[in-house]
């Protein structure tokens, strides 16, 4: 048998595990700084949904009003 020197691809080995675990930790940063801002986002979208809906509601309420005041207007008789 030949002897083999694995001195080398251990440290080959160790190297590749090092490059692997600091994408391992950029991906776990990315994920968190993702979920985060994914967080914020949907803050955010619930925020303008219940703005949008105040004003969809003010919109309808106005709308009631001009009616109701359009109607009260007598008609030229012509």
């Amino acid at each position: 048998m030949t002897k083999r020197d694995f001195s080398n691809y251990s440290v080959a080995m160790e190297a590749e595990l090092k490059v692997l675990e600091d994408k391992i930790v950029q991906l776990v940063q990315l994920n968190q700084r993702l979920r985060a801002e994914n967080l914020h986002v949907r803050q955010q979208l619930a925020s303008v949904q219940n703005d949008n809906k105040s004003l969809s509601e003010k919109m309808t309420s106005a709308k009631s009003r001009l009616e109701a005041l359009l109607d009260q207007i007598p008609e030229d008789e012509a």
